[in-house]
């Protein structure tokens, strides 16, 4: 169901939310335009400065780090799902390592999403599921428990 040329397709795309060059092209495809067609269209909108997997990256890290949805090999397989390549992932996390410090982010998590937690008075299967949930998000286990332990003091 194509509603004007590629380009068009691509300049309404990325003027909701920025977009990977490798979502964009699977968004092409699946509005039935041709290979040839979409190529050309995502190599302009990268030529205009429309499109950058950099910028994305960054934004999207940084979006995902500020909101507690992700960090490190979460974040890492967030981006690459996106079709964001790994050196530029590898990039960008390095950058946002010096802005974001784990255990911050894991103390506003925590408080976040679990706004009465006390480790001191937790039960084992409480402190189970926080932990998993902490480790799905990404963090590794030596911090959460690091945090957990200085909580409870």
């Amino acid at each position: 169901m194509q509603r004007g040329t590629a380009l068009d397709c691509c300049l309404r795309l990325l003027t909701l939310r920025d977009h990977s060059e490798a979502e964009l092209r699977k968004k092409l495809s699946s509005k039935g335009y041709e290979e040839g067609e979409s190529e050309a269209a995502v190599a302009r909108m990268k030529e205009l400065g429309y499109q950058d997997d950099l910028r994305f990256a960054r934004a999207f890290a940084s979006s995902a780090l500020r909101n507690g949805k992700g960090v490190g090999p979460r974040l890492k397989l967030e981006l690459a799902k996106r079709g964001v390549a790994g050196p530029i992932v590898s990039q960008v996390l390095d950058e946002l390592s010096g802005e974001y410090s784990e255990r911050e982010l894991l103390a506003q998590t925590i408080a976040r999403r679990y706004p009465g937690f006390d480790p001191a008075t937790a039960s084992d299967k409480e402190k189970r599921r926080i932990v998993g949930y902490l480790q799905r998000k990404g963090f590794s286990l030596s911090a959460i428990f690091r945090e957990l332990k200085a909580q409870e003091d």
